[in-house]
């Protein structure tokens, strides 16, 4: 039955998880997706090779760049419906995990009310991807048990809250859109007597553009001013951050044979 709604002109929306910024993190079902699309409208942080599976898909850019829209989610909303009832199949392509700070459930919460089917293809969230690719674990056996993935910023401009619980916990911590609240940030770790725990800022994680830093709660944003890291970045914060030491050179050279 899908197989049937998928080749026709039925109005419908597929939110799809692009990754972490590697084209190849993908997944074969995304790509599916893509190559059936009447149109795709995708975000500031996907990475625009992505777009060539869409051959015949119209294209346009909703993101946000250095905190200028090109659409705001109300029009992004009214986009889909509009597009959806006009041309059919839309792909809604955002970074990461559509679920994980993408807003995804939000567009489909409001496509449904119009009647409109709607489907998920999850993607690999940064949360997750980026730390790999810089050989940090989020958990390892006798180091951390547990992780947190914290926005950074929240719907009011705020700092979360959830960050000061963490900050309590031995728990690796894991904060997206946080590099405005650095500041912040560090005060309430500081204030929890973790000056020494590892921190790890990771900024276009695997991309080509990766840049990353390394410190303490202490001195990490000295780090950043040295290294000149800036947004989009992710935070990570807990004694997994050591283990990259260890990882990293065995994980490049294992990185180099799969790229060659």
């Amino acid at each position: 039955m899908l197989k049937e709604i998928m080749n026709n002109k039925t109005p419908r929306l597929t939110v799809v998880g692009a990754g972490p910024g590697d084209p190849d993190l993908i997944t074969l079902k995304a790509i599916k997706a893509l190559e059936s699309a009447d149109v795709v409208l995708y975000d500031a942080l996907i990475n625009e090779t992505l777009l060539s599976y869409a051959p015949k898909a119209e294209k346009i850019f909703v993101g946000k760049r250095k905190g200028c829209y090109a659409y705001q989610q109300e029009q992004i909303n009214e986009l889909i419906v509009s597009r959806a009832k006009s041309h059919g199949h839309v792909v809604r392509l955002k970074g990461g995990d559509p679920f994980i700070f993408g807003r995804g459930a939000e567009e489909i919460d409001y496509v449904q009310q119009f009647d409109i089917a709607s489907y998920m293809v999850p993607g690999i969230s940064s949360s997750l991807a980026v730390p790999a690719y810089q050989g940090i674990p989020l958990t390892k056996r006798g180091v951390s048990e547990s992780f947190w993935v914290i926005t950074g910023t929240t719907k009011s401009h705020k700092l979360s809250q959830d960050i000061c619980l963490a900050a309590k916990s031995n728990a690796t911590v894991v904060i997206l859109m946080g590099m405005s609240k650095l500041n912040e940030i560090v005060s309430i770790f500081a204030a929890e007597n973790k000056q020494d725990i590892p921190v790890a800022i990771i900024q276009n994680g695997t991309t080509e553009k990766e840049k990353f830093g390394y410190g303490t709660i202490e001195n990490i944003e000295e780090v950043v001013l040295e290294k000149e890291l800036s947004s989009p970045a992710i935070i990570i914060i807990g004694e997994v951050v050591n283990q990259r030491v260890r990882l990293a050179s065995v994980y490049n050279e294992v990185r180099e044979e799969i790229v060659s």
